[in-house]
């Protein structure tokens, strides 16, 4: 991150039980969790897919949970190898709800088919797509 953006600081804003799912033998999602005043940056690693699609929507659930309105929910997927169709989904309807709640969710991806998906699956109202986090955070300016 650039030197004039806050840094993150990484508090735990996930539950011990989504932690053991997530980190237990045979799981290909792994993720960071970390807020900066009203905005929280959910770092996603690995893949999503069918297999793990319910602790791919319950860590959006509590990250969104951990996200203040009026704030920002960051979800950085450019360290995930895989997306399926499943976590597009979820992507876009935890982004309806964050909307309902006062909170603005962006995903960040620098890989073009994420961008590809996303249009073709007309989503791109519902998830807009930075680069990555600093563009994110330029656009919503100071919390």
């Amino acid at each position: 991150m650039s030197t004039a953006i806050a840094p993150f600081h990484a508090p735990p804003l996930l539950s011990a039980s989504l932690v053991t799912q997530m980190y237990g033998a045979g799981s290909t999602l792994r993720a960071a969790i970390e807020r900066n005043g009203t905005t929280v940056l959910l770092s996603a690693g690995g893949e999503v897919d069918a297999a793990n699609e319910h602790i791919w929507r319950r860590l959006l659930g509590e990250a969104a949970t951990a996200t203040a309105a009026p704030g920002t929910l960051v979800i950085d997927t450019n360290g995930l190898d895989f997306m399926g169709g499943c976590a597009y989904a979820a992507l876009a309807e935890q982004a309806d709800r964050c909307r309902i709640r006062g909170i603005n969710l962006c995903l960040v991806s620098a890989q073009r088919i994420v961008a590809r998906v996303v249009g073709v699956m007309n989503l791109d109202r519902q998830l807009p797509i930075y680069h990555n986090v600093d563009a994110v955070l330029m656009a919503i300016g100071p919390r």
